[in-house]
Formats: structure tokens, sequence, C-alpha cells
């Protein structure tokens, strides 16, 4: 009789266990579900609340068939250096070395939430890593200028969003026999973005590295598709994006909140190659004027800017140059690491006999 009531009790506690896991999961189950709606809804209207409205701005715009583009003082645009125009698309710099060509917008932009939409194409003969150099696209104070900066002149006032094909920095350290470490290397070619003051110099043999907001890889080169890239300005934002893999879908490349450019910059496009070359091609660009909501505190607090700058840069510079882990350190922290699991099991076999042990006595 004892026996059958034992049994009975140890039925009872697994019945009531598994109705109490179960419930629980179903539990779960339902406030993840309630949790999803809730962050789906607050992104909705967090998106709402940030809704903008595109207006496309032919004068800062750029499409075929280029009318006028080079040739008619009229035209919104002016051609510098080697860049050439055709019915297809304006040549930049062709596929021969030491050529550099621009196309500049003769109107200042007084816009303050704007996108610019850059449907290019980078093609030609060389093997990889042989071409270059690559393009830049430009919102700055400076125009119709050349220089060593992707064919504009170097400490420029303003935004440089560079598509570099070539790895000056990789090239140079495997001639002196060194190598990069895994969390440092990029990959090329490279989306960079970097803001001038008029006094910062772009450092051409590490390839933007110590100015850089930010960057991604992006293989550009002999694409048989359409290649695009976005800068979106917006609430002191900037955000770059591209489309490259032939599905009309963007990719997030780089977004640095806290970038303050003036009003009244120019925007241009330029290329330039050296020893090694490739054709840089610009199909279109096309300037949409966003339309975002501002509270009267926002409106307060965005105050003209009259310099470049990036809020927290030196912060941003402590966190790009930070020493990567070491090979020890990581050895270290992987020992440790497995040494600490290894303890917690062992804690957790000691417990779950102990438990037992007491389970014993109750019967």
């Amino acid at each position: 009789m004892a026996a059958a009531v034992k049994k009975k009790t140890a039925s009872q506690r697994f019945n009531g266990l598994y109705r109490f896991v179960f419930n629980r999961q179903a539990d779960l189950k339902m406030l993840f579900l309630i949790s999803v709606c809730f962050v789906f809804v607050a992104r909705s209207g967090g998106e709402e609340g940030h809704q903008t409205e595109e207006f496309l701005k032919r004068e800062f715009s750029l499409t075929k068939p280029y009318q006028g583009v080079g040739s008619s003082s009229s035209s919104h645009w002016e051609l510098l250096g080697n860049a050439m125009v055709s019915t297809q698309q304006l040549r930049l710099t062709p596929d021969m070395q030491s050529k550099q060509g621009a196309v500049w917008n003769r109107t200042p932009c007084f816009l303050r939430d704007w996108e610019l939409q850059v449907h290019f194409k980078v093609h030609g003969q060389g093997k990889k890593n042989l071409n270059g150099d690559g393009f830049a696209v430009w919102y700055t104070r400076e125009r119709m200028q050349t220089g060593p900066v992707f064919g504009n002149k170097d400490n420029f006032t303003g935004l440089g969003v560079f598509v570099d094909t070539y790895p000056n920095e990789e090239k140079q350290k495997e001639s002196q026999k060194r190598r990069f470490s895994p969390s440092s290397q990029r990959l090329f070619p490279l989306v960079l973005a970097m803001v001038g003051n008029g006094s910062l110099s772009y450092d051409h043999e590490r390839d933007g590295r110590p100015t850089e907001l930010g960057s991604c890889t992006a293989l550009v080169r002999n694409l048989n598709h359409d290649s695009f890239l976005v800068v979106r300005y917006v609430r002191r934002r900037l955000t770059v994006m591209i489309d490259i893999d032939g599905k009309h879908e963007w990719r997030d490349c780089l977004d640095v909140p806290g970038v303050r450019l003036p009003l009244g910059y120019y925007f241009g496009v330029s290329s330039v190659t050296g020893d090694l070359s490739d054709n840089h091609d610009l199909i279109s660009l096309k300037l949409y004027q966003l339309t975002v909501e501002r509270s009267e505190e926002e409106e307060l607090l965005d105050k003209e800017v009259f310099i470049p700058s990036v809020d927290n840069w030196e912060l941003l510079r402590v966190l790009d140059q930070a020493e990567p882990m070491g090979t020890v350190s990581f050895f270290l922290l992987v020992l440790f690491s497995i040494l600490g699991c290894i303890i917690l099991a062992i804690l957790g076999v000691i417990t779950y006999q102990k438990w037992s042990e007491r389970d014993k006595r109750f019967y």
C-alpha cells in the first residue's frame, strides 16, 4: 500500500511538472509573440515619426542624354580633365594610365536633407589588383580643381565618398614582407567616407585609413549588371548604401551620426588613374530633396554649420586605432573560457548529485 502511494505521488509529481513546463512554454511563446508585435508596432511608429518625402531636384541631377553637358554654358554640369560624354555614359577616365576627369555641378546646394543616388560602372582589362584607382563622390566647398585625391584637390572642405579599387597600403606591406592582422585588414574594392575641414589630408599611401568614418567592401569591377551607390544625409546623419548584387536591394555600408555639413556646397564626381587604370563611367546622378518633420526643440538645436565636422571624432579615432587582440591574448582568453566551462560543468554535476541524494531521503 505504501509503495502504491509512493508510485501515485511520483506520477502526480511528474504530471504536475509536465503541466508546469508546458504551460510555461505556452506562456513564453505567447510572450514572445506579443514582444515581436510590440517591437514591430514601435518600429512602425518610429518610422512614421521620421517619415520623409522625396522630390527629385533636376538642377542637381544628371541623366541621359546628358543634354548640353560639357558643351553648353547653360548646362547645370561642367566637365573637367579627361572626362568625356556620350549618349550612354559620362566617362570620367578611360582605361588608360595617368588620366583624371570630373564633372561638377555649377549651382551650390542649400538643401538641408538630401539623398544622392549614383549609377556607375567600373570596368577594364586589368586583372584583380592590377587596376585603379577608383572614383569619388563629392559635396564640397571647392569645385573644378584637380588633385591627387581621386582627381580632386587634397585638404578639401566637405564630404568625400570614395570607391577605392586599389589597395595601396596592402601592397606596401607586401613589399616589406609584412601582413595585416585579420582584424585590421580591409578587402578591396572598398567604399569609405571622409569629412574634411580644409586642413585634413587624405592619406593616399594608407588608402584613407586615418580619416575614414567607416567603410565596406564592394566588389564593383566588371559586373554584368547595374551598380548603384546612395549617399543619404538626414538629421545630421550620414548613411551610405550600395546595390551591386543585381537584386535591386540596398545593402548597408556605413552609418555615422553627428555629421555636420554646411549648406551651399557643390556636388561632383571625379576619378583618376595612375600606373594602373580602369574605365570609370557615370551613368546617372539623381538628387532627391528629403522633407523631414522636426520638432521645435530639434529646430533650435539644428544650428547653422560653417565648418564641416563630426561629433565625437576623437572617440571614433581612438576606437579605430585601438590595438587588436594579439595571438597570446586570444589563446589565454580561449583557455580560461574553456577552464571556466569545465568548472561550471563540475559544479553542475555536484549540485545534481546532491539534489538526487536529497530526493532519495524523501522516499
